[in-house]
């Protein structure tokens, strides 16, 4: 029987490059999408184009109640023992003008959010003896960044959290890590960061893909990575 993942911000461009690499391992692949609930059906049709499982599933990860009952429902075909905790946002602006809704906001997104979708999913993994949960965050939580004191704060609350789960979690077989991403090619931020502006930033003076944030993140719920857990991973291309 395939083991069940779960990808939230699987709609996303980080996100769709993990299902993807998930898929491929022959996990079946839960895709989670909330406002585009049309690319996270792409993506999971992407994956059965390919001779893999997977389905998408929208709902908001700020609502717990909401999420808990489509948790519920997904889990009448057995449990999920991988979970990849990718959806978050990001609204900067320097603290002295933020708002109160843009700091709740992004906290609400992406701590809230863990603990929503989390929270439903332990008991049943912790019933099979076996599961992986990895968190995306940033290495703004790590190092800080101008602009980001929301999105610093809940990133690095997740590496907190991150560390004290996979000890509450570890004799179950269940191990916990935070992946940290730096300077990744995507829409946004190529719109965002020129090639001199990467060269000033990064040592390997280049961005990071997708691709290899989803390698990290397939390596880290394989069994291979068994003994590894309380762990917060960087991949930033040894920017400081």
């Amino acid at each position: 029987m395939r083991k069940r993942a779960l990808v939230t911000g699987g709609s996303g461009e980080i996100g769709r490059a993990v299902c993807l690499a998930l898929g491929e391992t022959g996990l079946e692949v839960i895709v989670h999408g909330y406002r585009h609930r049309d690319r996270a059906e792409a993506v999971a049709q992407s994956i059965r184009d390919k001779g893999g499982t997977a389905e998408a599933v929208c709902f908001d990860v700020t609502d717990f109640e909401q999420t808990q009952k489509v948790l519920e429902q997904l889990q009448t075909a057995g449990a999920i023992q991988i979970l990849v905790n990718n959806a978050g946002i990001y609204d900067d602006v320097p603290m002295a003008g933020m708002t109160r809704e843009q700091w709740t906001r992004v906290i609400d997104v992406s701590l809230n959010g863990f603990f929503n979708v989390t929270q439903p999913l332990l008991l049943p993994m912790i019933r099979t003896r076996w599961g992986r949960i990895v968190t995306i965050t940033s290495i703004s939580g790590l190092i800080g960044n101008r602009g980001q004191v929301n999105y610093a704060a809940a990133k690095a609350g997740l590496h907190g959290a991150t560390k004290a789960l996979a000890l509450e979690l570890a004799s179950r077989h269940i191990t916990v890590n935070a992946v940290a991403p730096g300077l990744i090619a995507t829409s946004t931020t190529n719109e965002i960061f020129d090639a001199d502006a990467i060269g000033r930033l990064v040592p390997m003076k280049r961005a990071g893909t997708t691709d290899e944030v989803a390698g990290l993140v397939t390596y880290l719920v394989s069994d291979a990575a068994a003994y590894i857990s309380g762990q917060v991973i960087s991949i930033n291309g040894a920017q400081a």
